[in-house]
């Protein structure tokens, strides 16, 4: 049976990913494969889809392949799916391959696949002959709040790109970039919400200090995030802008502005982003 989507792996991403994906086309056309076999029947059983038996069965079945793994993993499953890959492009029905493995790149990707001395036809350019798309989801995608950077390969048929991008808004916000750029939004949007929740936290945190109860500090911390991140979304104005606008002359808010400049806040934030963006540059 031939479904639309073959998913191997079936963690937080690939699950939430999956789950959104089957509002835009049905479970039914949506398969996991995991060597974990109770997480694959339970991301099957959330999106309504069904689970392969082997990553083999998977690369044979789906018209787009899904590559939810680590980077540190993604090696030994390319090396075991390259050979039915390159069968389905001598049969002119090559997969599309959609990665988010941080730091990998589309050439590298196909590179392996290609690999030298395979069986490919002569005509075929190994390197270029597999449809690859690199993706870097954020974990908002499993409420369908996710931001979603997007780089395809040259082969890729613009009829399969438009799918492609259908498919993956009902998990979010789907944002085309430069395949350059990839790392740089690993260490920003990919990694971000670990960044967020710890700000969350933190907020909350002053506010029991302050004297609230922690369920109402936490509520009234994560509302604030999220209506400020609307806010600067919806008006289109600098956050610069819009700090000003709650910072009154010797008020509160600007004495908390100091402090936070003081402890270095924002050095701190651009610092994290920039670890991150480095250490996907390293995976790869």
């Amino acid at each position: 049976m031939k479904v639309k989507i073959a998913c191997i792996g079936a963690g937080n991403m690939g699950s939430a990913l999956m789950k959104g994906a089957a509002e835009a086309i049905g479970g039914d056309q949506i398969g996991f494969a995991d060597t974990d076999k109770s997480r694959a029947r339970a991301a099957a059983k959330a999106a309504g889809a069904m689970v392969f038996t082997s990553n083999l069965e998977a690369v044979k079945t789906g018209e787009y392949v899904f590559l939810a793994v680590k980077p540190q993993v993604l090696p030994t499953v390319l090396a075991e799916i390259a050979p039915v890959l390159r069968e389905r492009i001598a049969e002119g029905d090559p997969a599309v391959l959609v990665s988010m493995a941080a730091g990998w790149s589309i050439n590298k990707i196909q590179a392996i696949i290609g690999g030298a001395g395979t069986e490919v036809p002569a005509a075929m350019a190994p390197h270029a002959s597999v449809p690859t798309v690199r993706i870097m989801p954020n974990t908002p995608a499993l409420i369908s709040r996710g931001c979603i950077a997007i780089a395809a390969s040259g082969k890729l048929p613009q009829d399969k790109l438009d799918t492609l991008l259908k498919i993956l808004g009902s998990a979010g916000l789907v944002d085309k970039i430069d395949e350059r750029l990839m790392d740089a939004v690993t260490g920003l949007s990919g990694s971000g919400p670990a960044y967020v929740c710890q700000f969350i936290e933190a907020l909350a945190d002053g506010g029991v200090l302050a004297g609230l109860p922690r369920d109402k500090a936490l509520r009234y911390a994560a509302q604030t995030v999220m209506g400020t991140a609307a806010m600067v979304l919806e008006t289109g104005r600098h956050p610069g802008e819009l700090k000003d606008m709650v910072t009154s002359p010797g008020g509160t808010t600007i004495a908390g502005v100091a402090v936070l400049e003081q402890a270095g806040f924002r050095g701190a934030v651009i610092s994290a982003v920039e670890a991150a963006w480095k250490r996907s540059g390293e995976l790869g």
